[in-house]
Protein backbone atom coordinates (compact mmCIF):
# COMPACT_ATOMS: atom_id res chain seq x y z
CA UNK A 1 0.00 0.00 0.00
CA UNK A 2 0.90 3.22 -0.93
CA UNK A 3 2.00 5.72 2.04
CA UNK A 4 0.30 8.98 2.06
CA UNK A 5 3.65 10.76 1.35
CA UNK A 6 4.19 9.14 -1.58
CA UNK A 7 0.73 10.08 -2.71
CA UNK A 8 0.93 13.50 -1.75
CA UNK A 9 4.33 13.64 -3.87
CA UNK A 10 3.29 12.23 -6.58
CA UNK A 11 6.38 11.21 -8.03
CA UNK A 12 7.75 14.43 -8.34
CA UNK A 13 10.29 14.33 -5.00
CA UNK A 14 12.58 11.75 -4.03
CA UNK A 15 11.47 10.69 -0.77
CA UNK A 16 14.00 9.74 2.07
CA UNK A 17 12.92 6.19 3.34
CA UNK A 18 12.54 7.59 6.73
CA UNK A 19 9.53 8.25 8.07
CA UNK A 20 7.73 9.25 11.18
CA UNK A 21 7.16 6.00 12.48
CA UNK A 22 10.35 4.54 11.67
CA UNK A 23 13.00 7.71 12.74
CA UNK A 24 15.24 6.74 15.73
CA UNK A 25 13.58 9.69 17.80
CA UNK A 26 10.35 7.09 17.80
CA UNK A 27 12.12 3.92 17.22
CA UNK A 28 10.83 2.85 21.31
CA UNK A 29 7.25 3.56 20.40
CA UNK A 30 3.81 1.22 20.83
CA UNK A 31 2.90 0.35 17.13
CA UNK A 32 -0.11 1.62 18.23
CA UNK A 33 1.24 5.31 18.81
CA UNK A 34 3.17 4.80 15.86
CA UNK A 35 -0.13 4.35 13.96
CA UNK A 36 -1.94 7.49 15.64
CA UNK A 37 1.05 9.54 15.48
CA UNK A 38 1.41 9.25 11.86
CA UNK A 39 -1.93 9.68 11.01
CA UNK A 40 -2.27 13.00 12.76
CA UNK A 41 0.68 14.57 11.57
CA UNK A 42 0.67 17.37 9.09
CA UNK A 43 1.68 16.93 5.92
CA UNK A 44 2.90 19.67 2.97
CA UNK A 45 3.75 19.85 -0.06
CA UNK A 46 6.26 23.24 -1.28
CA UNK A 47 7.17 24.29 -3.83
CA UNK A 48 11.31 26.16 -4.80
CA UNK A 49 11.15 29.03 -2.87
CA UNK A 50 8.26 28.61 -0.07
CA UNK A 51 8.51 29.25 3.42
CA UNK A 52 8.03 26.54 5.68
CA UNK A 53 7.94 29.02 8.38
CA UNK A 54 9.36 32.40 9.21
CA UNK A 55 11.14 34.65 11.74
CA UNK A 56 9.27 35.22 14.55
CA UNK A 57 6.50 33.18 13.65
CA UNK A 58 4.72 30.85 16.56
CA UNK A 59 7.02 28.14 17.52
CA UNK A 60 4.03 25.38 17.38
CA UNK A 61 5.29 22.47 14.78
CA UNK A 62 7.94 20.90 14.26
CA UNK A 63 8.53 18.77 10.53
CA UNK A 64 10.29 15.68 8.92
CA UNK A 65 11.77 16.48 5.99
CA UNK A 66 10.52 13.97 3.86
CA UNK A 67 12.17 15.34 0.38
CA UNK A 68 13.75 18.29 -0.74
CA UNK A 69 16.18 21.07 0.71
CA UNK A 70 15.59 23.71 3.13
CA UNK A 71 17.15 26.75 3.88
CA UNK A 72 17.40 27.85 7.01
CA UNK A 73 18.27 31.90 7.62
CA UNK A 74 17.98 34.70 9.73
CA UNK A 75 17.34 38.63 9.39
CA UNK A 76 19.49 41.09 11.35
CA UNK A 77 18.09 44.26 12.78
CA UNK A 78 20.16 45.85 9.45
CA UNK A 79 18.13 44.13 6.99
CA UNK A 80 21.21 41.36 6.60
CA UNK A 81 20.34 37.70 5.63
CA UNK A 82 22.62 35.32 6.60
CA UNK A 83 22.56 31.65 6.02
CA UNK A 84 22.51 29.15 9.26
CA UNK A 85 22.11 25.81 7.80
CA UNK A 86 21.02 23.26 5.12
CA UNK A 87 18.96 20.71 5.88
CA UNK A 88 18.02 17.61 3.35
CA UNK A 89 15.20 14.64 3.35
CA UNK A 90 15.74 12.83 6.68
CA UNK A 91 16.78 16.12 8.79
CA UNK A 92 14.01 17.58 11.29
CA UNK A 93 13.10 21.31 10.88
CA UNK A 94 11.78 23.49 13.66
CA UNK A 95 13.52 22.50 16.89
CA UNK A 96 12.38 25.27 18.93
CA UNK A 97 9.64 22.96 19.85
CA UNK A 98 12.30 20.76 21.97
CA UNK A 99 12.58 25.08 23.96
CA UNK A 100 10.54 27.31 26.36
CA UNK A 101 10.95 30.08 23.66
CA UNK A 102 7.70 30.93 21.89
CA UNK A 103 9.38 31.90 18.18
CA UNK A 104 11.14 30.53 15.35
CA UNK A 105 14.34 32.56 15.49
CA UNK A 106 15.03 31.89 12.12
CA UNK A 107 13.03 31.60 8.51
CA UNK A 108 12.98 28.13 6.82
CA UNK A 109 12.45 28.66 3.11
CA UNK A 110 12.63 25.99 0.47
CA UNK A 111 15.62 25.59 -1.53
CA UNK A 112 13.44 23.14 -4.10
CA UNK A 113 10.04 21.50 -4.52
CA UNK A 114 10.04 19.99 -0.63
CA UNK A 115 7.50 17.37 1.18
CA UNK A 116 7.32 17.58 5.05
CA UNK A 117 5.68 15.72 7.76
CA UNK A 118 5.30 16.88 11.04
CA UNK A 119 3.74 17.48 14.68
CA UNK A 120 2.93 20.36 16.90
CA UNK A 121 4.51 20.74 20.17
CA UNK A 122 1.40 19.79 22.17
CA UNK A 123 1.72 16.11 20.48
CA UNK A 124 5.64 16.16 20.78
CA UNK A 125 5.04 17.18 25.14
CA UNK A 126 2.93 14.06 25.52
CA UNK A 127 5.01 11.55 23.45
CA UNK A 128 7.64 12.78 25.74
CA UNK A 129 5.57 11.93 29.25
CA UNK A 130 4.87 8.79 28.28
CA UNK A 131 8.23 7.62 26.27
CA UNK A 132 11.67 9.33 28.39
CA UNK A 133 14.09 7.46 26.11
CA UNK A 134 12.43 10.14 23.28
CA UNK A 135 14.32 12.94 25.15
CA UNK A 136 17.01 11.43 25.82
CA UNK A 137 17.94 10.63 21.97
CA UNK A 138 17.18 14.37 21.04
CA UNK A 139 19.70 15.18 23.77
CA UNK A 140 22.25 12.78 21.61
CA UNK A 141 21.26 14.47 18.23
CA UNK A 142 21.71 18.28 19.71
CA UNK A 143 24.87 17.50 21.21
CA UNK A 144 25.94 16.11 18.09
CA UNK A 145 24.70 19.33 16.04
CA UNK A 146 26.92 21.32 18.62
CA UNK A 147 29.99 19.36 17.44
CA UNK A 148 29.27 19.93 14.12
CA UNK A 149 28.95 23.74 14.74
CA UNK A 150 32.53 23.32 16.89
CA UNK A 151 33.66 21.78 13.27
CA UNK A 152 32.77 24.77 11.90
CA UNK A 153 34.65 27.20 14.08
CA UNK A 154 37.56 24.97 13.49
CA UNK A 155 37.10 26.03 9.89
CA UNK A 156 37.17 29.39 10.36
CA UNK A 157 40.41 29.13 12.03
CA UNK A 158 42.43 28.55 8.97
CA UNK A 159 43.78 31.99 7.91
CA UNK A 160 43.69 31.32 4.12
CA UNK A 161 40.49 32.37 2.79
CA UNK A 162 40.89 29.68 -0.36
CA UNK A 163 41.06 26.91 2.06
CA UNK A 164 38.42 28.04 4.78
CA UNK A 165 35.82 28.58 1.20
CA UNK A 166 37.02 25.33 0.09
CA UNK A 167 36.71 23.41 3.50
CA UNK A 168 32.90 24.87 3.65
CA UNK A 169 32.19 23.87 -0.15
CA UNK A 170 33.48 20.23 0.43
CA UNK A 171 31.24 20.11 4.08
CA UNK A 172 28.20 20.84 1.87
CA UNK A 173 29.07 19.01 -1.27
CA UNK A 174 29.85 16.02 0.80
CA UNK A 175 26.20 16.05 3.24
CA UNK A 176 24.12 17.48 0.27
CA UNK A 177 26.23 16.84 -3.13
CA UNK A 178 25.71 14.19 -5.98
CA UNK A 179 28.21 12.41 -7.63
CA UNK A 180 28.66 12.86 -11.36
CA UNK A 181 31.59 12.12 -13.50
CA UNK A 182 33.26 15.46 -13.54
CA UNK A 183 33.29 15.46 -9.17
CA UNK A 184 30.72 15.97 -6.68
CA UNK A 185 28.29 18.54 -7.80
CA UNK A 186 26.17 20.90 -5.40
CA UNK A 187 22.91 21.11 -7.36
CA UNK A 188 21.44 24.37 -5.50
CA UNK A 189 23.09 28.41 -5.45
CA UNK A 190 24.95 29.39 -2.91
CA UNK A 191 25.38 32.78 -2.93
CA UNK A 192 28.62 34.96 -2.22
CA UNK A 193 26.68 36.65 0.97
CA UNK A 194 25.99 32.80 2.45
CA UNK A 195 29.52 31.97 1.69
CA UNK A 196 30.69 34.94 3.46
CA UNK A 197 28.47 34.13 6.46
CA UNK A 198 29.75 30.46 6.87
CA UNK A 199 33.38 31.53 6.32
CA UNK A 200 33.36 34.48 7.84
CA UNK A 201 34.79 36.94 5.22
CA UNK A 202 33.20 39.81 2.97
CA UNK A 203 31.93 39.03 -0.29
CA UNK A 204 34.74 40.61 -2.20
CA UNK A 205 37.23 38.05 -0.46
CA UNK A 206 34.75 35.73 -1.37
CA UNK A 207 34.65 36.58 -5.06
CA UNK A 208 38.51 36.84 -5.38
CA UNK A 209 38.87 33.22 -3.42
CA UNK A 210 36.32 31.84 -6.26
CA UNK A 211 38.08 32.95 -8.69
CA UNK A 212 41.42 31.37 -7.33
CA UNK A 213 39.84 28.32 -6.88
CA UNK A 214 38.56 28.15 -10.19
CA UNK A 215 41.73 28.81 -12.09
CA UNK A 216 43.47 26.33 -9.52
CA UNK A 217 41.25 23.74 -10.59
CA UNK A 218 39.87 22.83 -7.23
CA UNK A 219 36.05 24.00 -8.31
CA UNK A 220 33.96 24.29 -11.77
CA UNK A 221 31.21 26.78 -12.56
CA UNK A 222 28.17 25.31 -14.66
CA UNK A 223 25.67 27.86 -14.66
CA UNK A 224 24.00 27.62 -11.25
CA UNK A 225 26.26 24.50 -10.46
CA UNK A 226 29.35 23.77 -8.79
CA UNK A 227 31.40 20.76 -9.07
CA UNK A 228 34.27 19.98 -7.35
CA UNK A 229 35.99 17.66 -9.05
CA UNK A 230 38.86 16.35 -6.03
CA UNK A 231 36.74 15.54 -3.89
CA UNK A 232 35.73 11.79 -2.74
CA UNK A 233 32.57 10.84 -0.90
CA UNK A 234 33.56 7.20 -0.56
Amino acid sequence: MTCLCEQIAGGSIDLAPVCLGSHWMFQDLDPRDIKALSHEALRRKSAKGDSLFLQGDDADDMFLIKGGRIKLSKVLEDGTELMLDIRKAGDFVGENVFSEEGVYPVSAVCLEDTLTCGFSRKQFEELVLQHPKVGLQIIKTLSGRISSLTDRVGSLAVANIEDRLYRVLANVAREHGTQSPKGVVIQFPLTHEDLGFLTGAHRVSITRAMKALKEAGKIILEGRRLVLPELNTA
